[in-house]
């Protein structure tokens, strides 16, 4: 018979390893967490050791996109549709800020145009476009189907958008500067509650240069309240935080160019920010989080002065009705108030034209052959649909014709930029021409400059390659397939314009090649010559460093 003793010996040494009674266990390990942080309006070039030292930081130790991209119009919420969906805009419908929707808007008082920053005006945006305006699924949307535990907070507008689909506050915990007002999502009982513990008011302080105070308390929610209640689910965790700021300071700039002090103290609330949100994490044990850091478009100085004298707001519905030789009723263009021939849509540094009627293709010549001689015309796009009309580059071009639910402008007209005398570096010194009631010496965007294309992007955490330069083209539809791959997340497009996973960014990524091109509009438009269209190309991907006339457009060549 065998001894019993080496069995005995074993059971004894099993029962060491177990903790005694009453002795706490190992605490579990909190759940890994990703942040995309959204810094509204960052220039790449703003981004230095003292100016933001958060925002070095993550591009010095993780992953710098030397070569970044917003997606044209370098707008807002254009932008906002392709970070949450990773389509272009031809595919999202999200042309501007601002856009004609072809049917009456309740929030627009029964015009039909609509404000896309207002979380009731995305409601109805979803309600008259198949309960999903964009057509496309969001990454936050997928992650929250996939089980993550999801959340975005910020400013009002793109903020709401990462999951737009997510309006009564039950599923991806949604909180932006409106909240707790009648113009605000609702977030859940047991939230407001928890808010109210933490000693925060139920509603943020208003917007202001620079940001601060509405900036202080959207993070205080994220990091004593939402975080924690996220990472109590024991779920994966994806959040999005949009920063109003440098976008805010910079707009409203009174030092003469978006480069003084308000602007400085806009980019340090922005990293404020972000510094904060990685302290709150670190404090409730999230040691390693994988952070993805992105602008929406990079940002220029307004100089409206055409020839000694300042241009207007609305100064190209002016202009486009001087050419169709039509009353101009507040960019509304034709005889008949009720059924214009034309409708334009400002949005700053681009406009968007609507034509209406058999009789488009001719209007939308005369309009390009009218702008050819305006100071203040950097590019011109027209509609496919149209044919080629002389002088005009092809809205297909820059991706802006796909698969979206919201009518498609006829024409986008970027105004012009140049260089501002005695300053360096060259993209931190553009001025350009703004459709807006803001005034020359403070901030605008929406071009095709490569000033306001050039945005600042990073990354870091155990997905991403450490301390790496990435010199490859990316931008912002580039991010939700970079983030979905890391999450394991599969989200099957609707719509063929889309971008790609940054691999070579990626943890034991490997180089891509690229390409560059040029494409020229087929005719010249009058005497201001051919127009020219500069791209760069990863795999079937396409990167838009900037269009328009030669002459008048930052960061094209002389061809």
């Amino acid at each position: 018979m065998k001894s019993a003793r080496p069995l005995a010996a074993a059971l004894l040494f099993a029962l060491a390893l177990l903790p005694a009674a009453g002795q706490a266990r190992p605490a579990a390990r909190p759940p890994q967490v990703t942040l995309l942080f959204v810094a509204d309006g960052l220039r790449y070039d703003s981004v230095t050791q003292k100016s933001a030292p958060t925002l070095w930081r993550v591009k010095r130790t993780g992953v710098d996109f030397a070569d970044s991209h917003a997606l044209y119009p370098t707008i807002t919420t254009v932008n906002a549709s392709a970070i949450a969906t990773g389509h272009y805009i031809g595919d999202t419908g999200n042309f501007g800020n601002a856009l004609f929707t072809g049917v009456p808007m309740n929030s627009s008082k029964g015009l039909p145009i609509a404000g896309m920053e207002n979380d009731p005006t995305l409601a109805e945006m979803n309600a008259r476009f198949g309960g999903n305006y964009l057509n496309e699924t969001s990454l936050l949307a997928a992650a929250r189907d996939a089980g993550f535990a999801t959340a975005a907070l910020g400013k009002v507008g793109p903020t709401s958008i990462q999951d737009v689909t997510q309006r009564d506050g039950t599923g991806t915990v949604v909180i932006d500067d409106a909240v707790g007002t009648p113009q605000g999502l609702p977030i859940p009982a047991d939230l407001a509650a928890a808010i109210t513990a933490a000693g925060l008011p139920a509603t943020a302080p208003e917007t202001a240069v620079p940001n601060g105070k509405q900036q202080q308390y959207l993070v205080a929610v994220a990091t004593k309240v939402v975080l924690p209640r996220l990472l109590r689910t024991g779920k994966p965790v994806m959040m999005v935080f949009w920063s109003r700021d440098p976008d805010a300071s910079q707009h409203v700039e009174k030092d003469g160019s978006i480069n003084g002090p308000t602007g400085l103290a806009g980019i340090k609330d922005a990293d404020d920010a972000l510094a904060a949100l990685l302290a709150g994490l670190k404090a409730d044990g999230v040691g390693a989080p994988n952070v993805f850091v992105t602008a929406d478009h990079g940002f220029s100085t307004i100089d409206n002065m055409d020839g000694g004298t300042a241009l207007a707001p609305g100064f190209l519905a002016a202009d486009v009705a001087a050419a169709l030789g039509l009353p101009n009723r507040k960019g509304a263009i034709g005889n008949d108030p009720k059924k214009p021939d034309a409708i334009v849509v400002p949005n700053g540094g681009s406009d968007l034209i609507y034509l209406f009627g058999a009789g488009a293709w001719g209007m939308a010549a005369k309009i390009a052959a009218g702008l050819a001689a305006k100071p203040y015309a950097g590019a011109i796009f027209a509609n496919d649909a149209l044919g080629d009309v002389p002088g005009t580059l092809k809205m297909s071009a820059v991706n802006l014709r796909g698969s979206a639910l919201t009518p498609q402008p006829s024409m986008v007209v970027g105004f012009a930029s140049h260089v501002m005398a005695g300053c360096k570096p060259l993209l931190m010194c553009v001025a350009e021409f703004a459709d807006t009631p803001l005034v020359t010496g403070q901030g605008m965007h929406g071009t095709f400059s490569r000033a306001d294309t050039r945005n600042f992007m990073a990354a870091m955490g155990p997905a991403f390659r450490k301390a790496f330069v990435d010199r490859a083209p990316v931008g912002n539809a580039d991010i939700a397939p970079t983030l979905a791959q890391i999450l394991g997340l599969t989200i099957a497009p609707k719509g063929g314009l889309t971008g790609r996973p940054a691999t070579e960014a990626l943890a034991k990524g490997h180089p891509v090649a690229v390409a560059r091109g040029w494409i020229a509009s087929t005719a010249p438009l009058g005497d201001a010559g051919k127009q020219f269209l500069e791209y760069q190309q990863v795999g079937s991907t396409r990167y838009f460093d900037a269009a328009g006339i030669p002459a008048r457009t930052v960061g094209l060549s002389a061809h």
